[in-house]
């Protein structure tokens, strides 16, 4: 087996209910990737029961583990071709209204990695999220599943994991072979992340807000790796913060946190900003889709802006021509518990793109969205998505405006249509109402196949009249 591939990429947000403008938990992460195209398709899995002893073997690295012969119904977006780019099945949402999406990569230093290498066929990113998501119960048994994983198994590389339920959120940090700390966001607060170790300060005895690996203090003591005078920093002992780091993660926690708390003055390049953030306003799904479809909007940093090339191309964006699926995993709690989660995902680049609401109490998923074809087709979801981002950009200029107009409207033609879906839904209980969650699934699915088509018609109508093969003649020769 070929060893894993780790992924030099992602930005993650969490929210907290109490910090959201509706009382959801939100999580949510751009998916990206080294290559441009790898195709993901977006499928319900079944629920299993009494299921025959069965193994699971990661094609990537040989990671090799029984599987339960109990497991949940879930959402997920794995890859298609998974004999060549292994699952990697990424984000979604259980029956159990628990969410997860892994992974955020992180980088531990080589103090730490010297005395806990990381393990070549340990649990890694392409098997991570199908052997946890179906059989846990809640945001804090995630945490403590994966935790006895990676004790059993080992970890090839370095991890951060989201989960949430509809009370917490928690963010775990995978940075050694064995090595995890885990911080519940608080309910008031936001966090922001992007392929840094995030997680500061940790106390050791709250159990209701920290979660660590056996040993982890003890490692530390033992093999002098804390550099500060005072204080138990996870980010200073097993974190790294180097020129890279510099230029391809922290200017990304900066602009999202400049964008939720614009009042606070930072540099896009300090190593120190914050984990765990507040803001003075209610934090929408629209805010956390703004950030993750997001590159430096409005500064002198936007690759696709007017400055100079020193600041364009200075930082890596957050929204991605390798972002293969955005989402925003929100679980409400201003509505029944069997329609409150809603799985918001798009499959173009995110600066181009919108998120489509899925409810996660359903069964299928429409074709066009679980069956997606290696090479581009005029069906599928993903690539029509693709092409619209790739048309948007190759005449950036004269489309932006156009392709603003188009995301703002799906926002409130979708908006809308949740609410709708949500009114309806509460006169419904069991089977009917999973029966009905499902349409509307396909419902919207089909919705914005025909508006997005006429969009993106539109735009290759216009383009045809921008090309540079062209003469202005006199009409009467």
């Amino acid at each position: 087996m070929k060893a894993a591939k780790h992924l030099t990429a992602c930005t993650t947000v969490l929210v907290g209910k109490q910090a959201s403008v509706d009382g959801s938990t939100m999580i949510a992460r751009n998916d990206d990737t080294f290559l441009a195209l790898t195709p993901q398709r977006f499928y319900v899995h079944p629920a299993e029961h009494d299921q025959p002893k069965r193994t699971w073997v990661s094609n990537q690295n040989g990671f090799t583990a029984p599987i339960p012969s109990e497991g949940y119904r879930y959402l997920a977006t794995p890859n298609v071709e998974t004999d060549k780019t292994g699952e990697y099945a990424e984000s979604g949402i259980n029956s159990q209204n628990v969410a997860m999406s892994a992974t955020e990569s992180v980088y531990g230093n080589p103090q730490a990695l010297a005395f806990d290498p990381l393990v070549a066929n340990g649990l890694a990113e392409d098997s991570l999220q199908t052997m946890v998501l179906p059989y846990i119960n809640s945001a804090r048994d995630g945490v403590r599943y994966l935790g006895k994983l990676i004790k059993q198994y080992g970890s090839p590389e370095g991890n951060g994991v989201l989960f949430s339920d509809n009370d917490e959120v928690w963010y775990m940090e995978i940075v050694t072979g064995h090595h995890w700390v885990a911080q519940r966001i608080p309910d008031d607060a936001y966090a922001v992340a992007a392929n840094q170790v995030a997680i500061q300060q940790v106390t050791f005895d709250d159990p209701d807000n920290f979660m660590y690996s056996e040993g982890i203090q003890e490692f530390v003591a033992e093999n002098r790796l804390n550099p500060d005078q005072d204080g138990w920093n996870f980010r200073h002992i097993f974190g790294t913060s180097t020129e890279k780091d510099r230029h391809y993660n922290t200017p990304r926690v900066w602009f999202g946190q400049r964008y939720l708390n614009p009042e606070i003055e930072q540099d896009p390049q300090s190593s120190d900003l914050p984990f765990i953030c507040r803001t003075s306003h209610k934090i929408s799904v629209e805010d956390v889709e703004y950030i993750l479809s997001s590159h430096y909007n409005e500064t002198k940093y936007d690759p696709l802006g007017p400055g100079a090339d020193v600041d364009r191309l200075k930082f890596r964006p957050i929204s991605m021509n390798r972002t293969q699926n955005s989402h925003v995993l929100q679980l409400r709690n201003d509505v029944p518990k069997e329609s409150s989660a809603i799985m918001w995902l798009c499959f173009g680049v995110p600066a181009f793109s919108p998120y489509v609401p899925f409810f996660a109490n359903a069964t299928d998923t429409d074709d066009s969205y679980s069956h997606t074809p290696v090479h581009l087709d005029d069906v599928s979801a993903y690539w029509m998505y693709r092409k619209l981002s790739m048309i948007v950009e190759s005449h950036y200029i004269d489309f932006i405006e156009q392709d603003t107009d188009y995301v703002t409207a799906a926002k409130e033609r979708l908006r809308a249509h949740v609410a709708r879906t949500l009114a309806k839904a509460q006169t419904l209980t069991g089977d009917e109402l999973t029966a009905y969650l499902t349409a509307q699934n396909h419902q919207v699915t089909a919705d914005m196949r025909k508006v997005t088509t006429q969009f993106t018609n539109d735009l290759i109508e216009k383009g045809l009249t921008l090309s540079r093969l062209t003469f202005n003649m006199d009409k009467n020769l």
